[in-house]
């Protein structure tokens, strides 16, 4: 299955509304991603943390075989 990178935008967005939010699909198969996301809310977090987060914004759309979006290389940082 595939996913469009402006409802990965908008799940990301939904979850973070002031972020600045940037998506590549890498391999043009709607599966393959890279996102960029700075957001207020990762203040005082770990890389970690902040990738849970957004993993967390996307509902599960990145469970398992079944899953509509396949790879998604995060890049996530607060406002300086």
């Amino acid at each position: 299955m595939a996913i469009a990178a402006d409802k990965i935008e908008a799940l990301i967005k939904e979850a973070f509304p002031t972020a600045e939010v940037r998506i590549d699909d890498l391999a043009g198969d709607g599966a393959h991603y890279a996102a960029s996301v700075v957001a207020e809310e990762f203040k005082g977090l770990n890389r970690v943390k902040q990738h849970q987060l957004v993993y967390k914004a996307l509902k599960g759309k990145m469970d398992g075989p079944s899953g509509e979006l396949h790879a998604l290389a995060l890049t996530t940082k607060a406002p300086t």
